[in-house]
């Protein structure tokens, strides 16, 4: 069985929301492993992220760590 989720990340501007995924975007791929993989997109202003994962448990790792590294994407866009 597989489990998805897409996280959705809303911006206040389209240059925010690619600021904040050229910041995500090199972990791709990197923090995959055999139970879980993510992929990135942007519509807009919109940032998603789209996790597949094996069982919940990975789901719900893989979901954490992705909005962690969301929120520190944020955090250090603020500061400049």
């Amino acid at each position: 069985m597989t489990h998805q989720a897409v996280l959705t990340f809303e911006y206040p501007s389209a240059s925010r929301a690619c600021r904040v995924e050229r910041a995500v975007g090199p972990a791709i791929g990197d923090i995959d492993d055999d139970r879980s993989r993510a992929s990135l997109s942007r519509e807009g202003s919109r940032l998603l992220v789209t996790v597949t994962a094996r069982d919940a448990v990975a789901l719900r790792a893989s979901l954490n760590t992705w909005q962690s590294l969301v929120a520190v994407a944020e955090r250090a866009g603020d500061a400049c």
